[in-house]
């Protein structure tokens, strides 16, 4: 996700239900309570530093397990200019989860950038390929990463065929136009294809930010479920300034739940804790656009996380994906792959970690 291109989306949403906020019973287990740190090397490589919630500086991995994350994501992008999130970076990456004890999500971009509803552009060494050719550099990339993680042994135990992607991927040859699922579809299969030829308990999720409306989650996973496509986990993005209210989530997730018969997981979320902007670079999302009157401080930040998981507890689901926790703004660690050196962060608002690396004490993942 790159939320800058969305930003003018935002919205004001109303408060949720009390229903599906209030702590009752729970009537299901986040078996899957993830985080996605896929700039914390980076920012470990720059020698950000990150404390507890004692204040006594940590290894940012210990911190998250004690918060209660068990799952860890990274995004994995082919030839990124900046040379992070590339495959070498991924590999180094999951050993550390992997030795930490966390289960492992790899995000395939199938790009060199950032991939989201806006934008899916194809790497640069396939921008002129065919839709055939497309359809082997999915497979064959998609196996040769898996296949040197499991090498290593840390084999993932999941993988996203994609990233949010609503419309499709790889435009514009898997773009899906005038209702038209066949060339995504073509290209999802091998994507499945590939990682159960690599390890078969290895899942495959299709990750789209249509968590906004059943009936825009309905025609993407029915319209790739008519022509065929296998797939593990249905996952979605929410971010309640783009995607609705809570109550909303809520009947998306039972919906795509009863619908397709899988698991469903919250693959990203987020809320921000400031309404200041710690570098140069301009807020992704604006402190001042608020969901459910819940105020952009740490206990605000904390509520609304807290309020997002027992939503998605509640509707069914199985799991909750914290977006850049880790992410505050270290110089050097830039918004853009192109100029990674050059761009501030985006998200320093929205991390978990303030501005000198201290965790939000009260933001907490539960089962």
């Amino acid at each position: 996700m790159k939320p800058s291109l969305r930003a003018f989306l935002a919205v004001v949403v109303l408060a949720a239900p009390l229903a599906l906020t209030a702590p009752a019973q729970a009537v299901n287990t986040l078996t899957m309570r993830g985080a996605d740190v896929s700039s914390l090397q980076r920012s470990l490589d720059l020698g950000a530093r990150y404390y507890n919630a004692s204040g006594a500086q940590d290894d940012p991995y210990d911190i998250l397990a004690a918060k209660g994350v068990n799952y860890l994501r990274l995004r994995i992008w082919n030839n990124p200019i900046s040379g992070y999130n590339n495959k070498a970076k991924v590999l180094q990456q999951a050993r550390t989860i992997k030795a930490k004890g966390f289960k492992l999500l790899i995000d395939f971009h199938y790009s060199d950038t950032w991939a989201d509803p806006g934008k899916q552009y194809p790497p640069a060494a396939w921008a002129h390929h065919s839709l055939s050719q497309l359809q082997n550099d999915v497979y064959t990339y998609t196996h040769d990463v898996c296949t040197a993680l499991k090498a290593q042994g840390t084999t993932p135990d999941a993988v996203q065929i994609g990233n949010e992607i609503n419309v499709g991927m790889l435009w514009p040859a898997g773009q899906v136009v005038n209702n038209n699922f066949a060339p995504l579809a073509s290209l999802l299969k091998q994507g499945y294809r590939a990682t159960k030829a690599c390890n078969s308990g290895t899942q495959v999720w299709i990750h789209t930010a249509n968590a906004d409306s059943n009936a825009n989650a309905r025609w993407f996973y029915d319209g790739i479920r008519a022509q065929g496509v296998t797939w593990d986990v249905t996952a979605l993005s929410y971010y309640c300034m783009w995607h609705g209210s809570l109550a909303n989530l809520y009947n998306v997730i039972a919906d795509v739940k009863s619908r397709y018969g899988k698991p469903v997981v919250l693959a990203e979320t987020a809320y921000q804790f400031t309404t200041a902007n710690a570098d140069h670079q301009g807020n992704a999302i604006p402190g001042t656009v608020l969901c459910d009157n819940i105020p952009a401080t740490w206990a605000g930040q904390a509520q609304q996380f807290s309020w997002v998981q027992n939503t998605v507890r509640n509707a069914g689901g199985v799991g909750v994906f914290y977006w850049e926790p880790t992410w505050y703004a270290i110089r050097g660690n830039g918004w853009d792959p192109a100029d990674i050196n050059g761009t501030g962060n985006g998200w320093d608002n929205m991390a978990v970690f303030n501005w000198t690396g201290h965790v939000n004490p009260h933001v907490v993942w539960t089962p």
